[in-house]
């Protein structure tokens, strides 16, 4: 195959390939011969219904060796890219954050291995019976009612395939009907004469930024409208409103009356500059490094060393987290941390015994941190146990002292600060499988800060004897703050905080840019669907990774450099990354977005199998590209001209908010609120698998849901008390009721009883215990006497009471009633009150059991237009609060004023 630099394509350049070799380049053009030979290969006039993963997660390794359908291997290790020219210039335009940004650490995706049951098959929370027989449950919406086909007996693969090419139609068909309706209002518009012809706008004012349908008075939009296009013009009452704010609490809210609804105008701040004036008070400094106590030593082969302060610092970074074993018994975190840690020693004089003997520290096994971990840990637990009112004492301390910078004055309002927080010096961790975790993270210093200000505000002062990097006044930047972090020599900023109007304006462009991509869709990919045949190699692979990104939610992907994770999109593929498995079956298998494995197989289109196997075709081998001649660059260059601004990643949230939206217009959600949040979860988690959003099953997800087997368990166990009371009100109820009714549940037995009444009983121990302490916490808080342990030992005797009653029930087999005036009418609404409880947790149990393998929370917030949510929340009298928290409720202030029931993506 010819491989010569003259069949690249002017607009791009080759990409880099093997570090071992010579890269293979496709031929420029594919001849009819090739396409011939194929087709006799691969049928590319065979039905199929690509669009969602067979897999549904991770494929299981086979232990037969997958080849290709020319029966050579092509699942072989991973390979590095070489690097490109190295991105380390600063930016001081917007940072663009990614996906997850806001969200905490704790809530990003895990890439911890699952661990599998012994019983796949076996529910993790058997239903039992109750009351003698089927538990009855609350009316549930339907299959019909989420969008759902009620066919049970056709797969759910090709049923959700089937629906998948429904919505694209519907897709389609919607995107030629609001054409015809702009056409037509264009038409019906009066022709100015010395009107200059239509250009297509940047991307900073495109039209994309305006809603569809935006349902606002006319009367303030005008307003709106009037004061944002009159250059230099403030409200008469700005400069008092500045002054006022600057010393009002943080925690007052804004007067209503003076609310800007920016939404309502969203062409508002779309200029070159981000800001007129601004104010802040700069960033908080991490404390500066306590040293150990002179008892506390790090040891190297058993014997105690001192350290220079600075590698005593080192030292301290891994001795503290020896409880994170993920980390620390990692060895290449191992390896990264020991080459820093003896670099700094090396610098500040070395390590020395306690009579001033040089220690040579050569191997990391021989150091002991044994010492300065139990010395942390000691810190830790004690302050666990600081009474509350210290602890009161000082988070309010810390919070006066953070106050000032909590907030900056943007254009005259107060806006809240995102992350004023400098990160401390620690050591790197970094995501997935990334070769520089361990790495020793420096200590920034005012040194290496640009703070970004206006030019009449006073600029806050650097710590004392130190300065700034720089300070500018650059009104194009989002950004009130920036420094080079040393590992990858990426720029930090400190940003807004996700409510403020700045980043709400971002989240909205983002959602109406999807919105906008509506009108074209049809559009794009019809003509992907043509270039899939086309004879040059370049619009070939172009329309194969349209076909990919559009159709399985692929990330472009871009080249990465050899000292960062080795993660890939799809226009970065290599040759061992899929695996073709004929007729029309692609398997990945690659390192995606923050290194978590990206591990499916799907049913593709017959075309696009061909492909595929064109791209690989010899002599390609390992460590060559798939897409050579297609770069994510020519990639987002050719969807600019359908429409301005568009990229790649914007089919991610098109795909996924047109497909909520389709879902929720046919859904007829009825019952208790908990069932209308489940029903929520289902057209959530049923758009997750259309759009091909997954995420790796927790390694804790198992011990969770055995948890909740417990607590629905031991509800079950209180139900069956009461209806051995009720026998003890009224014998005759028996046989009334039938035997059957008062049986013990199936999936409980004596030895679980006895286990759960062990657990009551130290439950209300450890109950009375912390009661009376926390009683005497505020005694002394008060000045006032403690109570005596005598006190303590009066109310433990009902401890003692419940072990005698569980003893004497398990020895009689008779539970006696409990309350004032038990009555068989009492007891049995009880009863129906528990049956209740049960229906809400099992319901509970098999939504979080149905959701293991899908990222709701990162789909809702991430991918689905939050206006979508608030829809449901209105249209079926749901609180918004059951779906976003109080940072998220800020966050998508404007989805919520901005819509209301009847409101469409």
């Amino acid at each position: 195959m010819d491989s010569s630099d003259d069949d690249m394509p002017l607009s791009g350049s080759r990409k880099p390939g093997r570090t071992n070799g010579v890269t293979s380049l496709s031929s420029s053009k594919i001849s009819s011969k090739v396409d011939a030979t194929m087709d006799r290969q691969v049928p590319t006039n065979g039905e199929t219904m690509p669009g969602i993963s067979i897999a549904n997660g991770d494929v299981k390794t086979q232990d037969t060796t997958m080849t290709d359908v020319n029966g050579s291997l092509t699942n072989g290790a991973l390979v590095k890219r070489k690097a490109r020219e190295s991105n380390t210039r600063p930016s001081y335009a917007e940072a663009e954050s990614s996906s997850d940004d806001d969200q905490p650490l704790s809530k990003k995706r895990r890439t911890t291995t699952t661990v599998e049951s012994d019983s796949d098959d076996a529910p993790l929370l058997p239903r039992s019976k109750a009351n003698g027989k089927s538990v009855q449950k609350p009316p549930r919406a339907t299959a019909a009612q989420i969008g759902e086909s009620s066919d049970s007996d056709v797969p759910l693969g090709k049923k959700l395939a089937k629906e998948k090419q429904q919505i694209e139609k519907a897709a389609e068909k919607e995107a030629k009907q609001i054409r015809n309706r702009e056409q037509k209002k264009e038409a019906s518009k009066p022709i100015k004469k010395d009107t200059p012809a239509k250009k297509v706008k940047k991307e900073d004012s495109s039209d994309d930024d305006k809603p569809l349908a935006r349902k606002v008075s006319a009367a303030t939009f005008k307003k709106v409208k009037a004061e944002s296009s009159t250059p230099g013009k403030k409200p008469a009452t700005k400069a008092k409103a500045v002054k006022k704010e600057e010393t009002a609490d943080p925690e007052d809210d804004e007067d209503e009356n003076d609310e800007v609804k920016w939404w309502e105008d969203p062409t508002k701040g779309d200029g070159t500059n981000k800001w007129e004036t601004l104010e802040h008070n700069g960033v908080v400094f991490p404390p500066p490094y306590e040293p150990l106590p002179g008892h506390v030593k790090l040891k190297y082969d058993g014997t105690p060393i001192h350290l220079h302060l600075e590698a005593e610092e080192v030292a301290t970074f891994f001795g503290s987290m020896l409880n994170s074993t993920h980390n620390v018994e990692n060895p290449t975190f191992q390896k990264n941390f020991f080459k820093d840690f003896t670099e700094v020693v090396k610098k500040t004089g070395g390590a020395k015994d306690k009579e001033g003997n040089k220690i040579a520290i050569k191997e990391f096994t021989k150091l002991d941190f044994r010492a300065i971990f139990e010395h942390y840990d000691a810190q830790r637990e004690a302050k666990k146990a600081l009474p509350t009112a210290e602890k009161k004492a000082i988070k309010a301390a810390k919070d006066a002292a953070e106050a000032p910078y909590m907030h900056c004055i943007w254009d005259g309002k107060k806006q809240k600060v995102g992350n004023f927080r400098v990160e401390p010096p620690g050591l790197f961790r970094g995501r997935g499988e990334h070769p520089k975790t361990g790495h020793v993270k420096t200590r920034v210093m005012p040194e290496q800060i640009t703070i970004n200000i206006g030019k009449e505000a006073t600029v806050p002062p650097p710590p004392e004897g130190h300065k700034w990097k720089e300070v500018k006044h650059d009104k194009q930047g989002t950004w009130l703050a920036m420094w080079q972090e040393n590992i990858n020599g990426n720029y930090k900023y400190v940003m807004l905080a996700a409510s403020s109007d700045v980043k709400g304006q971002s989240d909205f462009k983002k959602f109406e840019k999807a919105r906008e991509l509506k009108k074209h869709i049809d559009r794009i990919r019809k003509d992907y669907r043509k270039d899939l045949k086309s004879e040059l190699m370049a619009d070939r692979q172009k329309a194969t990774a349209m076909y990919l990104i559009d159709q399985f939610a692929l990330r472009a992907g871009n080249e990465k450099g050899d000292d960062e994770a080795d993660t890939v999109g799809c226009c970065s593929l290599k040759y061992e990354h899929i695996t073709l498995r004929a007729p029309s079956t692609v398997i990945f298998d690659f390192l995606g977005k923050d290194s978590i494995r990206f591990h499916e197989e799907f049913e593709v289109d017959p075309q696009v199998f061909k492909n595929l196997k064109i791209f690989k075709k010899p002599p390609k081998r390992e460590g060559d590209d798939i897409f050579d001649r297609l770069t994510t660059t020519q990639l987002n260059n050719h969807l600019k001209n359908y429409m301005a601004g568009l990229t790649a990643k914007v089919f991610r949230t098109y795909n996924a908010s047109f497909t909520m939206s389709k879902l929720l217009t046919e859904m007829k959600s009825e019952g208790t609120i908990l069932e209308k949040l489940k029903d929520y979860n289902d057209a959530n988690r049923k758009v997750a698998i259309l759009c091909n959003h997954k995420r790796t099953v927790a390694a804790s997800h198992a011990g969770q849901m055995e948890k909740l087997g417990d607590r629905l368990k031991a509800v079950k166990y209180q139900q069956w008390r009461i209806k051995q009371m009720m026998l003890e009100v009224e014998p005759k109820i028996k046989k009334k009721k039938g035997a059957e009714y008062f049986q013990l549940p199936d999936d409980i037995d004596e030895a679980w009883i006895l286990e759960h009444q062990a657990y009551l009983v130290e439950e209300l121990r450890t109950k009375i215990t912390k009661k009376f302490e926390k009683e005497n916490e505020k005694l002394k808080e008060q000045g006032q006497k403690p109570m005596k342990q005598s006190e303590l030992n009066d109310r433990l005797e009902a401890v003692k009471d419940l072990e005698k009653k569980f003893k004497k029930e398990n020895k009689t087999k008779k539970v006696e009633p409990e309350g004032k005036s038990p009555s068989v009418e009492k007891l049995e609404e009880n009863v129906k009150k528990l049956d209740q409880r049960i229906a809400n947790m099992e319901i509970q149990a098999e939504d979080r059991e149905n959701n293991k393998e899908v990222a709701l929370g990162t789909s809702k917030i991430n991918y689905i237009d939050p206006r979508l949510t608030v829809v449901f929340s209105k249209k079926f009298n749901v609180p918004i609060e059951k779906f976003f928290s109080k940072t998220l409720r800020e966050k998508f202030e404007w989805a919520i004023k901005s819509v209301d029931e009847h409101w469409t993506f």
